[in-house]
């Protein structure tokens, strides 16, 4: 007589329940069961993978796993039904819609020019744009800027906080526009690199944020000598992923004040970080700055994670676990750089419309090159100057109406071309194959080019055409 033998069931892994913990492996007499290798995108996690080549059923891992139906039992008829758990408990109460709360603009009383130093400037355009949350770690030559904010911010209700890294500061700002709030920080060349990864998650979560950026001679620790060395990093380095900002570049401090009171609403308009990029010498220096007649009192986007009733259903992240939609995400924010570049393109153009050589120069040392326009133009020769207030996006569209008239591009820079591969990246972008000769006048190391240097290159080009 023969007595049949029931088949003893054997393990099936269900991963959207298995957290990989691994004591499953431990129990297992037989080796079958081993840790995952990839990710399982519905819960980040790594779930184990099952071999039954050599399983004899003995059940010893279902007693192990510690999460129900981790491990259940090969074709067997479930107990239970997956469910989502957004329908499992019915609909969910309807949130209220949050509104935009709307800001105002307030009126300034006449006040006499100040002068005062370029960071103070951009403080000053801080706080007129209605910012009162600045956070950062000193670092020179920026620090003058935030001991200003230290100072000023307890008397309008505002904070400073001096965070104990670049690390913490960004993660701060990362909070602070999280609530809809304005907030900067001003630092320096070694400190905005500390800055990228959290940049990054800003860019991701939408997320709006002022950095001032007074860049200073590298690489490594360098010195505190002006230099325009960053410009690759923050046109095309803000941290992984696809990522850009809004370069603002400032040559006076006026317009470190002008420029960064714009940068606010920027920041705000697109839900993106924006950059004021000065350099080591615009940051010191001081100059005449006049102030506007009002000032922006913020309101509070609908967007906000503010914490009440109102904006409870709110959530910012960057985490985008299924790959189609990081993808539509993505996707979403290289339309967003589109819309940008083509509205957000800005330049100062000096006796450019009869030009035959136009000077390219940015920060300080457009101001170098500005004195020699004004010198070879007294000499009888057709020389301008083309500044970029933008570099990110750069005014492509306002330089190519020129370029039919030009015969030379000379950028003059204070780093080893970083603003000529801008330009040229554009130029290639906007299909202008054929451009102008491009030639430059570069200094490094905290050294700025020098008037004189741009004259008697500019007088080479030229002396070169008339040979021709």
């Amino acid at each position: 007589m023969t007595t049949a033998t029931r088949e003893r069931p054997k393990p099936f892994v269900l991963p959207e329940y298995c957290k990989g913990c691994g004591r499953c492996i431990d129990s297992c007499p037989k080796h079958c069961i081993t840790l995952g290798a990839e990710i399982n995108p519905l819960t980040g996690l790594v779930p184990v993978t099952v071999d039954l080549t050599l399983c004899n059923g003995c059940g010893l891992c279902f007693d192990a796993c510690p999460e129900p139906y981790g491990l259940t039992a090969e074709n067997a008829k479930p107990d239970f039904m997956l469910q989502d758990p957004a329908k499992l408990f019915g609909e969910k109460p309807r949130l209220p819609e949050p509104a935009d709360t709307a800001g105002e603009m307030v009126e300034l009383p006449a006040m006499e020019p100040l002068v005062t130093k370029g960071t103070y400037a951009s403080a000053i355009g801080a706080l007129l744009a209605g910012c009162r949350h600045v956070y950062g770690y000193p670092i020179t030559p920026s620090t003058e800027g935030a001991e200003m904010m230290a100072k000023v911010l307890p008397h309008l209700d505002g904070v400073f906080m001096q965070a104990p890294s670049e690390v913490a500061t960004v993660n701060l700002m990362y909070g602070c526009g999280g609530a809809g709030l304005p907030a900067m920080t001003f630092t320096s060349s070694p400190g905005f690199s500390l800055m990228l990864e959290g940049i990054s998650y800003m860019i991701g979560a939408e997320l709006p944020g002022v950095f001032v950026n007074i860049m200073r001679g590298g690489p490594g620790l360098g010195n505190i000598a002006p230099e325009q060395a960053d410009i690759k990093l923050v046109c095309r380095g803000l941290g992984h992923g696809n990522t850009h900002a809004i370069v603002l570049a400032p040559s006076t401090p006026q317009e470190m004040l002008d420029l960064t009171m714009l940068a606010f609403p920027l920041s705000f308009r697109y839900r993106n970080p924006v950059v004021v990029l000065g350099d080591g010498y615009l940051g010191q220096i001081t100059g005449k700055v006049s102030l506007p007649r009002e000032m922006w009192k913020p309101g509070l986007p609908a967007w906000a994670v503010w914490g009440d009733h109102a904006h409870r259903g709110n959530v910012i992240n960057s985490i985008y676990l299924a790959e189609t939609d990081l993808e539509h995400h993505n996707e979403h924010l290289n339309a967003k750089w589109a819309d940008i570049a083509a509205a957000e393109q800005r330049a100062d153009l000096y006796k450019t419309d009869d030009a035959d050589v136009i000077v390219v120069a940015a920060n300080t040392p457009s101001r170098m090159a500005k004195g020699a326009v004004e010198e070879l133009r007294a000499a009888g020769h057709k020389v301008g100057l083309f500044r970029p207030i933008t570099i990110w996006p750069f005014p492509i569209k306002l330089l190519e109406p020129l370029l039919p008239h030009t015969t030379d591009l000379v950028v003059v820079e204070a780093s080893a071309g970083q603003l000529e591969d801008e330009l040229r990246l554009a130029l290639s972008h906007a299909d202008v194959f054929a451009p102008p000769r491009i030639s430059h006048v570069r200094r490094m190391g905290g050294m700025l080019p020098q008037q004189e240097e741009i004259v008697a290159r500019i007088g080479e080009l030229l002396a070169t055409e008339v040979t021709a």
